[in-house]
């Protein structure tokens, strides 16, 4: 039996904690550090195991972008299938939209493919060793769905037992088998592929057997000497570097927490660095993103003026980073999310893996024979010609999971996971600024009100006519514990403020100090967290 402490919403340790969504997740994470594995070890059992705990929100037929250090650097790893290959299934979505519920809005899988490189490229044990916490979940066939799910990853297992050759070369064989590239078994492509077409979907064979995970270099910023880490523009992620660059020469700290003042700029900075993510983030492999130049000090210092602490903004305003423009010319404002679960791991060596599992699943335990359901990613492309977001045959959607890591003096100290579609990395603002300006460690931040905008275009919504895909002009979402004069005050500055009794975002977060890991996650959002005993 595994050595760690209860399972609850907080973990201190100096040899390994993991905060997650469900509890069977957080032990099946804690039970192969406790075997010796490593933190990717670790996030790769937790992944597979969370979508059994929190499927619904998370899926083996959806995808989990990742941010890990390795003890030398921070890389991305671009869990997130693509659009089918085919150009007839581009242009049929060109001119019938990308429909919702529906198998036309799945992407290829990616989670099996995400989990297996983890393990390849920075793991220690076998595919036989990380699935057993999640076999154990489905053996006991809660769902229907179980069995099939369980079939379906004990083929894989069987792979890896058959192969020869070294652990890498075994966990390759367990993953092209479930892709179709076996040279003999590839029974699972194949039922995949039948269910798409019964189903009228697009993905193929060809769409499986093509995809890999990308190691990518992470996008970053310096924020009061922190380096903060984000997945490059195929998320949404790098808007929160802008977010802290807009606010990096404001005293945040001097304003008070949750003052009115500290609310109305950190959300007048989400505002700026939402319109240049609709307006120019895409998949970078299909589109040119100036992410350097939005980025740049001549770009902030364009855009902070645009922050006005009297008066909310209640226009849409991208910027031009080319022309190094404040306002892009034609930027303009028309007023008006699903699921994703929580993963953050560190073990006694210092690997540190922050995960965003998602798939906003809308058939549970579909995809007939497999068990591997399919989610709605696809929703997060769009049909507009010329977009950067616009849909192409092999692209990735740009899509809002965001897991974040931060460094300071080159180690790291943080990692954050939030669930919560458009608002990830507003949740993550909030408890990257309670810990850098406020000092909150992750017990209090997670708990500590939050605060939040839909004054963006909604990112699941693939209208070609992107000025009606804007949410919610001027709203403003804070925790009901805020003073209620503070909300007075940010209501007479022109924001739409709607108190919440309830969680904003759904967060877990770690923090790294002088030897010990601190790991925690929302209660009141069903997180969970436990640490191994020293």
């Amino acid at each position: 039996m595994a050595n760690f402490d209860e399972i609850g919403w907080q973990a201190e340790s100096k040899t390994g904690v993991v905060a997650a969504g469900g509890a069977g997740a957080v032990a099946a994470g804690i039970s192969i550090l406790d075997q010796g594995g490593n933190a990717a070890d670790a996030a790769a059992g937790t992944i597979l195991a969370l979508n059994v705990t929190d499927h619904g929100a998370c899926s083996i037929g959806g995808e989990v972008p990742v941010l890990l250090w390795d003890g030398n650097q921070v890389k991305s790893l671009s869990g997130m299938g693509r659009a089918p290959r085919s150009q007839t299934a581009i242009d049929w979505y060109m001119q019938h939209g990308i429909p919702d519920k529906d198998i036309k809005m799945a992407p290829v899988p990616s989670v099996v493919d995400l989990c297996i490189t983890l393990l390849q490229r920075y793991g220690t044990l076998s595919f036989s060793t990380i699935i057993a916490p999640t076999l154990n979940l489905l053996d006991k066939g809660q769902e229907a769905w179980h069995p099939n799910l369980a079939t379906t990853l004990r083929r894989m297992l069987d792979e890896e037992q058959r192969s020869s050759g070294s652990r890498e070369e075994k966990l390759q064989s367990a993953c092209d088998r479930f892709y179709g590239r076996h040279p003999e078994r590839n029974d699972i492509a194949e039922e995949l592929e039948a269910f798409y077409i019964e189903q009228g979907g697009f993905l193929r064979r060809e769409d499986l057997a093509a995809h890999q995970t990308l190691i990518e270099d992470p996008v970053s910023v310096n924020y009061k000497g922190y380096e903060v880490y984000k997945c490059g523009t195929w998320t949404q992620g790098p808007y929160l570097c802008q977010a802290l660059r807009l606010l990096e020469n404001l005293d945040l700290k001097g304003m008070g927490i949750f003052s009115a003042d500290y609310v109305h700029a950190a959300i007048e900075a989400i505002k700026l660095a939402t319109a240049d993510r609709d307006a120019h983030y895409g998949d970078p492999l299909f589109v040119d993103v100036p992410i350097d130049a939005l980025l740049s000090d001549a770009y902030t210092q364009l855009r902070q003026p645009l922050i006005d602490m009297a008066q909310a903004s209640l226009e849409a305003r991208p910027g031009d980073p080319i022309a190094m423009q404040a306002i892009k010319e034609d930027g303009v404002f028309r007023p008006g999310i699903g699921g994703t679960t929580t993963c953050v791991i560190a073990d006694r060596n210092g690997m540190v893996v922050s995960a965003t599992p998602s798939a906003n699943v809308y058939h549970p335990g579909g995809s007939g024979t497999t068990g591997v359901s399919y989610g709605n990613r696809l929703r997060s492309l769009n049909t507009t010609p010329g977009h950067p977001n616009c849909i192409a045959a092999g692209k990735r959607p740009r899509i809002t999971l965001t897991p974040t890591m931060v460094l300071k003096d080159g180690k790291p100290v943080l990692a954050i996971s939030v669930a919560g579609g458009d608002l990830q990395d507003q949740t993550a603002l909030c408890l990257l600024l309670d810990h850098i300006e406020f000092g909150m460690g992750p017990a209090e931040a997670v708990i500590a009100p939050r605060f939040a905008t839909q004054h963006h275009q909604d990112s699941f919504d693939p209208n070609p006519d992107r000025d009606q895909t804007f949410a919610a002009v001027g709203s403003l979402t804070i925790s009901e514990t805020v003073e209620q004069n503070v909300r007075e005050q940010l209501a007479q500055r022109g924001h739409a403020v709607e108190a919440k009794s309830g969680p904003i975002g759904t967060p877990v977060m770690l923090l790294a100090d002088q030897g010990t890991y601190y790991a925690a996650g929302d209660p009141a959002a069903g997180r969970h967290a436990a640490g191994l005993t020293d």
